[in-house]
């Protein structure tokens, strides 16, 4: 599954394209992608017909599209799913199949959404695990997996809520809060070892033994080494690529992510890989002792 930076990379790419144009027509190839709570599909996708997108936004890992007539489109795209433009500028973002380079749609194309400067835009996804949701735009804050979602890393204001949260789960393992989303918001597996190899923190340590100085320090790491893996283009970690193929470069620069057997970029002791929460987990045993 992708990591919040590859999730912001689609944002970004369907804020620049998306935002500002109109949907001409959808086209629902796949009825598993494009669930609803009520009624039919083809009346929920002829509700979108007209409506203008004023904003690509992002909560965690899920997309969302709002549009001029009270709706959202609601993404998310799971292991496997792209979006794709085609038009006057060729983009996409998402799983490193053919589809992202090839003639559209294809047999991965799940939905289609047409708009009014003749552009379209694509999700495909393989597995068929991703969807797309129409929801009023008020409904959004309270999908029960987003009303759950503790703050993200990025928020400067987050640090009080999570510290609120955390400590609620004194026994947990660090990496394990860390790794729920109704904790903090968006921090999946890399980011977790980058952001506890940064504040000196062995993962399997509990929650209880922790200061508040250390856990806003891991707090603010993890929004650091977040923002530099979107600079970067975000982590890939072997699956997420841009239209031209291109992955992220955040991974050349992990100080401890798949790096096992290399020296610590701080003291020179060997990166060990072990496994904390029923995940893999890196970490220099010298700089973050239990």
């Amino acid at each position: 599954m992708p990591e919040l930076p590859e999730v912001e990379t689609v944002r970004r790419g369907l804020e620049r394209l998306a935002v500002g144009r109109r949907i001409s027509d959808v086209v629902i190839h796949e009825a598993k992608s494009f669930p609803v709570e009520a009624g039919t599909r083809e009346d929920a996708a002829a509700r979108l017909v007209g409506a203008k997108v004023t904003a690509a936004r992002r909560r965690a890992k899920l997309l969302i599209l709002d549009l001029d007539d009270d709706l959202s489109l609601v993404a998310h795209l799971k292991m496997t799913g792209q979006m794709v433009v085609r038009g006057s500028e060729d983009w996409g973002a998402g799983h490193p199949t053919a589809s992202l380079l090839a003639k559209l749609p294809d047999r991965s194309t799940r939905l289609e959404f047409g708009f009014d400067d003749g552009s379209r835009l694509f999700f495909n996804d393989q597995r068929k695990f991703g969807w797309v949701k129409a929801l009023p735009t008020a409904a959004v804050e309270q999908l029960p997996f987003i009303a759950a979602l503790g703050p993200e890393p990025f928020d400067p204001t987050g640090y009080t809520e999570f510290r609120r949260r955390i400590t609620r789960h004194s026994r947990a393992s660090l990496k394990a809060s860390l790794l729920d989303q109704t904790i903090v918001a968006g921090i999946g597996n890399i980011y977790a070892d980058e952001s506890l190899w940064a504040a000196r923190l062995h993962p399997a340590v509990p929650v209880g033994q922790v200061s508040a100085r250390k856990l806003r320090e891991v707090f603010q790491a993890a929004g650091q080494v977040m923002q530099l893996s979107i600079d970067l283009g975000g982590s890939t970690d072997r699956n997420y690529v841009d239209a031209e193929g291109n992955p992220g470069a955040y991974l050349g620069f992990a100080n401890v992510f798949r790096r096992e057997g290399q020296p610590c970029h701080r003291c020179g002791t060997t990166i060990v890989k072990t496994r904390v929460a029923g995940r893999g987990t890196h970490l220099c045993p010298r700089c973050q002792r239990l």
